[in-house]
């Protein structure tokens, strides 16, 4: 980022700047739908910077990713976390949450899917596996919660239905397309949580 005449570089923050940027571009764009020329344009920096804070146009893809992840991983948690205790409501909230990212005329599907399916390179596919499986952790465990037989295959199959909804919503009809994940989501749950101590 250019830097006025006499403040002082901060390589930390311009690092955080440029990385918040490509982030949104990439996700706009595509991994391939711009080139280093253009992305440093649009961020207002040199080649010799990008290349300085990450490498290359792949480290800095790779960080977009990680910090992406980061930030879907910590939402879809709040969400959860912020309905209570009961299982069912937490996972309406996560259902609910992605339905309102689907809604919103930015979505362009899953960054992880997206970039694995662009970039089926080992690092990419690494990222958008360990992202995979924090949302996987979020759902077997309220799988558990509710009181699930087996929480592992349990939270495997909510998985499938939230990346399922993404696609489906980034591909067709976006119309409704979490509340009708929701129901089968729903249906995977036992009736009622255990009671604590049970």
């Amino acid at each position: 980022m250019p830097v006025a005449k006499g403040s002082t570089i901060d390589p930390a923050r311009t690092r955080a700047t440029m990385l918040e940027a490509a982030t949104a571009m990439l996700y706009e764009r595509g991994l391939d739908g711009i080139g280093v020329a253009e992305l440093c344009a649009r961020l207002g920096v040199s080649k010799e910077t990008l290349y300085r804070h990450f490498g290359t146009k792949e480290g800095l893809i790779e960080a977009a990713l990680r910090r992406r992840s980061d930030r879907v991983t910590h939402w879809l948690a709040d969400a959860a976390q912020a309905a209570g205790d009961d299982p069912r409501a937490q996972l309406t909230a996560v259902f609910d949450a992605l339905q309102q990212w689907y809604d919103d005329p930015v979505f362009r599907g899953c960054a992880m899917l997206n970039a694995a399916a662009q970039h089926h390179v080992e690092p990419v596919r690494a990222i958008t596996a360990a992202h995979l499986g924090r949302h996987l952790d979020l759902l077997t465990g309220i799988a558990e919660r509710a009181g699930a037989a087996d929480p592992q295959v349990v939270g495997r199959q909510l998985l499938m239905l939230v990346e399922g909804a993404t696609v489906v919503a980034a591909h067709h009809d976006r119309a409704d397309v979490g509340k009708h994940a929701l129901g089968a989501a729903l249906a995977l749950l036992p009736a009622a949580a255990p009671e604590a101590g049970d």
